[in-house]
């Protein structure tokens, strides 16, 4: 039962939230609902134990069967009553309890005679519950009078009729396209609400054939459509018919936006903002075309009303990341945006005239920022933090001010993540503006002060192990690096040991003090920090004797780990301690390794005895233990790649067969993984036959056949070529699996003596030049470039023709070079018109590879690529520019 009401405070900060539904429990819910049983009703203390019901429902309580059996026909017994206000309760309960085929015959009689009524909210109601409720037969039967109620003179039942139209289209869509011409009748309506559901209906209908949505669209852009709503509907669907259209003319798609612009003189205030939105989002819009939306977008920002204010600020928020200068006129309407009572629409005022605001202007802005950062939240203030770097980036000359401004926030109260958003922008500030270097090295000092988040510290100093160095007075960082081997927990300690030494590694000079700190670490509680510090005073040479730091120390502490470190991982478990040491040199280079994908038949996988021996390995260490395991391949030296699998049939075809290319020097080894599905069949001998005919470069030198290939036990069989050693050669190889099949008595398992020789067709193989380069990220792509030198290094330009995005011309990229993006930079914003992408891996003959990609939008789709190369090997660098120009 619901508790009584409890008396008010008159202090409304210690009012308590009240619920009238506080405490009610089902079992005495369902014991109320017995009231729908007496021969008297009382319409009001039914409605409330109904309300009840539908509260439970809502909270996720769970009705048995038999309860929700037993409501349901306590319910249905309310139809005789006739009070309004219970009938609707009453049709509300039937929809929500979705009763089952067998118990809707028992309520459909009582829905249809309501349908017929003449009270027209009994007729609303009744379509809405049937359409909800009924499956196809019965829909049937109902049809006549859907199609008369959706041209019916009382708009709440056409919009009844209409609104289930739109569920049903889900379920039953062929009977709901047959209403086609009532539904464009009710377009027509002078009631706003039945033209605004008839033409999202007839919309849907007719959604999949593109000629007959033009033809809407055409026919109702004229003037016939009165309904804000409508309209709104119609502004969207033209929008995309301007998207979808395929060529892009003067004449094909002007009646269209001219029907867009007209839109902005409406009367109504939805519709008006939906246009402008509408024209902001067409592809290639234009300045000119522009002007207009922006215009109506600015009047927005002085209403009254602050929805209108803050839908006009984010439209020009987004707009702002590819039209900067349509949007300046705006800035004086955003300045006094930014004291805004609502904090959503201040912190896009000011994100957005950080976008559109000049190099004057700067100045004035941080002012304003500053007084309003301590009133908005941390999702917001990384919000305003990004747009300052986006800002600080563009105007260089400006970083004392804007990297003044950072420092402040930094020392302010926050969350990780906006401590971390702030740091992110001001170490690559540091990266990309040399001038702002030691100021901002020296903000990230006194941060790690006072800094209570672990990884931000060991973030900072490790940036600091790489930067201070290059200072000019590396000196002055030592005092708070090494505050932290006092002052913090084990993590920074350890991290600050590391940054020590790699200053002294880069200068001489602090070399001695170097040593005594480091040697004062030897005697801290934590073991790695020990560690670590013995480690850099043996590599560093600390017994007193101050040398010039060896290449390859430096190469040690300051060279990117060009191994994953779950690879490293797993290798070190699978290394068996003996007099051979660990050797790193054999650690994988793979990203991430990929396991077999074989395809297994449906049906239930034997287990225990009976179950088939396990799969092949699926990792690369794997691969390689396999390959030097078989005689014929032994000699072929240290498998340089080995592939993903490459599929070779059709799902659910009698033989699943899957491919892996294994790359060495001068060899490529086919691994064909099989799968037998036929349970009733056992195949022996298995090999398969390659015509290599379309590759030129490769002579077969070996096979190794599969004996035995049972049902749903996946087997492999190899395929050796030779080729040019160190060449990335490449061709085109058809495949023929040939095997001999015996028949198996499935009673006994037995396979018959005598076999059937039989052949079995696979799809092509292609090695590509992408085979020929591991995938091999850089922690720091920047430090990986320059110290990689320019002396081989190749740039040229090309046209990537016509693409449908930039983001897809990336992506060709990528995967024709078969390399790893770095730092994200595989991700292309939306609507961007230029894009920078950074890529690394290792050529065949293990030399390092760093590529820049610099794409940019040549007229409407045609994108142009600048591609910079830098390796170790100049006929490296020639080759990945043979690779995209033949690509």
């Amino acid at each position: 039962m619901a508790q009584p009401l409890v008396k008010k405070d008159d202090d409304r900060d210690e009012e308590v939230e009240y619920s009238p539904f506080f405490g009610i429990e089902k079992g005495a819910v369902l014991q109320e609902a017995r009231v729908f049983n007496d021969p008297q009703l009382d319409p009001q203390r039914c409605s409330q134990v109904i309300t009840k019901l539908l509260y439970l429902l809502n909270q996720g309580e769970v009705f048995t069967k038999v309860e929700a059996t037993e409501v349901f026909f306590s319910v249905t017994k309310l139809f005789q009553s006739k009070d309004l206000g219970l009938r609707r309760m009453v049709y509300v309960m039937i929809k929500e309890l979705s009763p089952s085929a067998d118990e809707v015959i028992m309520v459909t009689s009582s829905l249809m005679k309501d349908m017929t009524s003449k009270t027209d909210m009994y007729r609303a109601n009744a379509i809405r519950v049937l359409c909800r409720i009924t499956d196809g037969t019965l829909l049937t039967q109902i049809e006549r009078y859907l199609k008369q109620a959706i041209v019916d003179k009382n708009p709440v039942v056409s919009s009844a009729a209409l609104v289930s139209g739109i569920h049903l289209l889900q379920t039953n869509p062929e009977i709901v396209k047959r209403w086609s011409n009532e539904v464009q009748e009710a377009v027509q309506s002078r009631a706003a609400l039945v033209q605004f559901h008839a033409l999202a209906l007839l919309h849907q209908i007719r959604q999949n054939d593109r000629l007959a949505v033009n033809k809407l669209v055409s026919s109702l852009t004229r003037g016939s459509v009165r309904s804000p709503l409508a309209q709104c509907l119609l502004i969207r669907y033209t929008s995309q018919v301007i998207r979808e259209s395929a060529n892009n003319t003067q004449t094909g798609d002007r009646p269209f936006y001219d029907f867009l612009e007209g839109c902005l003189r409406h009367k109504a205030e939805m519709v008006i903002f939906e246009a402008a939105r509408a024209i902001t989002e067409l592809n290639g819009v234009t300045s000119r075309e522009l002007t207009p939306a922006i215009t109506v977008l600015q009047l927005f920002l002085s209403s009254s009303k602050p929805v209108l204010r803050f839908a006009a600020v984010r439209t020009l928020n987004k707009v702002a990341m590819t039209h900067p200068t349509a949007v300046t006129n705006c800035n004086i309407d955003m300045e006094s945006l930014i004291s805004d009572q609502n904090r959503s629409i201040a912190t896009l005022a000011i994100t957005t005239l950080l976008k559109t605001g000049n190099e004057s202007s700067v100045d004035r802005l941080m002012k304003q920022i500053t007084n309003f950062m301590s009133d908005i939240a941390d999702e917001f203030k990384i919000v305003v933090v990004e747009a300052i770097r986006s800002l600080c980036l563009k105007f260089p000359l400006k970083h004392r001010s804007l990297m003044n401004f950072l420092s402040n926030i930094l020392r302010e109260e926050g969350g990780f993540e906006y401590k971390k958003a702030i740091v992110d922008s001001i170490v690559i500030l540091i990266r990309d503006i040399p001038e702002a270097k030691e100021t901002g090295l020296l903000h990230l000092c006194e941060f790690i002060e006072d800094c209570e988040f672990t990884y931000l510290s060991t973030q900072i100093l490790h940036f600091l192990g790489i930067e201070g160095p290059k200072t000019s007075d590396p000196s002055k960082y030592i005092r708070y690096i090494y505050n932290r081997v006092h002052l913090e927990n084990a993590t920074v300690r350890a991290g600050a040991v590391s940054t020590l030494a790699k200053f002294g590694a880069m200068v001489d000079g602090l070399k001695p003090r170097i040593f005594v700190l480091l040697r004062r670490c030897l005697f801290d509680t934590d073991d790695e920090v020990r560690d670590r510090a013995t480690l850099y005073l043996n590599t560093l040479g600390g017994d007193g004797a101050v040398v010039e730091t060896g290449a390859d120390v430096k190469e040690f502490l300051f060279g990117s780990l060009d191994i994953p470190l779950v690879n490293l991982e797993n290798s070190l478990k699978n290394y068996e301690p003996s007099e051979k040491p660990f050797d790193i040199n054999f650690v994988p280079k793979e990203v991430k390794t990929q396991p077999l994908a074989e395809k297994k038949a449906p049906g239930k996988k034997p287990t225990g005895l009976g179950a088939p021996p396990p799969g092949p390995p699926s990792t690369v260490d794997a691969y390689e233990k396999l390959l030097s395991s078989i005689p014929e391949f032994a000699n072929f030296g240290k498998l340089f790649k080995s592939s993903a699998p490459v599929e070779l049939t059709e799902a659910e075809t009698e033989y699943a067969v899957n491919v892996v290319k294994h790359i060495f020097d001068s060899h490529v080894v086919f691994q064909y993984n099989c799968t037998n599905t036929i349970p009733e069949q056992l195949l022996e001998n298995v090999t398969v036959l390659v015509d290599a005919s379309e590759a030129e470069e490769f002579a077969e030198v070996a096979s190794k056949p599969l004996r035995s290939l049972p049902y749903d036990s996946p087997g492999q069989t190899f395929v050796a070529f030779e080729k040019p050693e160190g060449v990335p050669a490449v061709g085109k190889f058809s495949n023929m699996l040939r095997f001999i099949v015996k028949e198996v008595d499935p009673s006994t398992g037995e396979a018959e003596d005598d076999g059937v020789e039989d052949e079995y067709q696979l799809e092509d193989l292609e090695v590509v030049a992408a085979d020929y380069i591991l995938k091999v990220g850089v922690s720091n792509f920047r430090n990986a470039w320059e110290s990689m030198g320019a002396d081989f290094e190749r740039v040229d330009e090309y046209g990537l023709g016509p693409r449908d995005s930039l983001a897809e011309a990336v992506n060709a990229v990528i995967d024709l070079l078969g390399m790893q993006p770095c730092e994200g930079t595989e991700v292309v914003s939306p609507n961007s018109r230029s894009h920078t992408c950074l890529l690394s891996g290792v050529y065949i003959g293990n030399v390092k590879v760093l590529v820049r990609l610099q794409f940019g939008l040549d007229g409407p789709k045609d994108v142009a690529m600048k591609l910079a190369v830098r390796s170790e090997d100049e006929t490296v660098s020639d080759a990945i520019h043979e690779i995209v120009a033949s690509g």
